[in-house]
C-alpha cells in the first residue's frame, strides 16, 4: 500500500480518501453553480443580453482549454506511456464523447434558456423543468473531467497531476458561477418563487460530483482505459461548446462580447492549468 498526498493506493487501485478528495473536487463546482443560482434573490429582472453572451463566452473558452490541456493531452501522454499509439485512445475516446452527448440530446427534452421550443422528444414536463435539464446535461461531461482527473492524479501519485486536477476545478467552478446564474433567472421569469428558482438552479449542478465520483469509480477498476475516459470527457464537453454555447453566444445582434469572453475563458484555464499544473 501506498500512501501520498492524501491518497492511498492498494495493487493500483483507488481506495479510501481518493473518493472524498474527488468528491470534494467535482462538488466545488457545484457549489459554485448554487452560489450562481443564489444571484436570483438579488436581482428582480434578468441580467442584461451582452453580459450574458460574456458568461456563455467565458465557459465556453474554459471547456475549451480543459478539453486541451487537463484531457486530450493527458490521454495522448497516459497511453503512449503506456506503449499505446498517443492519438488513438484520444480521437476514438473524443468520438465516443460526441456520441455520448448527441444520444442525451436527443432521448431528453430539454430547453435552452431564451429558445421557444423544447428540443428532443416531446414531453409534457414544465418548461421550468426543461430548463433544468439542459444545464443539467451540460454538467454531466464536467463533472466526469474533474472526477477522472482526480483519479488519474490518484494513480500516479503525482503531487504535480493533484494541482491540476484541483486548477481544473477551479476553472470548471469559476465557469460555473453565471451558470447557476443563467438558469435561476429565467426560472424566476417563468413564474417559480426565488426560492424554488435557486433550489433548481443550483440542483442542475448536482450531477457534477455525482459523476465525479462514478468517473473515479470506473478509473479505479480499469485504469488502462484511462486515455479512453479522459479523451470521452473531453468529446462530451466539446459537443456542449459546439452546439450549445458558442451559438448562444452570438445570440442577436452582432456584437464581439461572445467572441471576447471565449479568448478570456479560454486564457483563464490556461492559465490556472500550467501555473497550478
Amino acid at each position: 500500500m501506498i500512501i501520498k498526498n492524501a491518497f492511498v493506493y492498494k495493487n493500483g487501485k483507488i481506495i479510501r480518501e481518493d473518493y472524498d478528495l474527488s468528491v470534494g473536487g467535482a462538488g466545488f463546482p457545484f457549489l459554485m453553480t448554487a452560489l450562481g443560482a443564489a444571484v436570483v434573490f438579488f436581482f428582480k429582472e434578468r441580467i442584461s443580453s451582452n453580459i450574458q453572451r460574456i458568461f456563455l463566452g467565458f465557459a465556453a473558452g474554459v471547456m475549451i482549454a480543459a478539453s486541451v490541456w487537463s484531457l486530450l493531452i493527458p490521454a495522448i501522454e497516459e497511453a503512449e506511456s503506456a506503449g499505446q499509439i498517443g492519438w488513438i485512445p484520444a480521437a476514438g475516446g473524443f468520438l465516443l464523447g460526441i456520441g455520448f452527448l448527441m444520444l442525451l440530446d436527443y432521448i431528453l427534452p430539454h430547453l435552452h434558456p431564451d429558445a421557444a421550443e423544447p428540443e428532443g422528444p416531446s414531453s409534457p414536463w414544465k418548461r421550468s423543468t426543461l430548463l433544468v435539464l439542459a444545464v443539467t446535461l451540460h454538467n454531466i461531461p464536467e463533472g466526469m473531467a474533474v472526477g477522472l482527473s482526480f483519479a488519474l492524479a490518484a494513480q500516479h501519485a503525482d503531487p504535480a497531476m493533484y494541482t491540476a486536477a484541483l486548477a481544473l476545478a477551479i476553472g470548471i467552478g469559476i465557469q460555473n458561477f453565471p451558470e447557476g446564474a443563467a438558469i435561476s433567472l429565467p426560472l424566476r421569469q417563468e413564474g417559480l418563487s426565488r426560492g424554488r428558482a435557486f433550489l433548481y438552479g443550483g440542483l442542475s449542478g448536482i450531477v457534477e460530483p455525482v459523476f465525479g465520483i462514478l468517473a473515479v469509480l470506473v478509473a479505479g477498476g480499469i485504469q488502462p482505459l484511462m486515455p479512453w475516459l479522459l479523451s470521452f470527457a473531453a468529446g462530451a464537453m466539446m459537443y456542449v461548446v459546439v452546439e450549445e454555447l458558442i451559438p448562444e453566444a452570438h445570440l442577436g445582434e452582432h456584437s464581439n462580447v461572445g467572441t471576447l469572453g471565449v479568448m478570456g475563458g479560454f486564457v483563464v484555464m490556461m492559465i490556472l492549468d500550467v501555473a497550478l499544473g
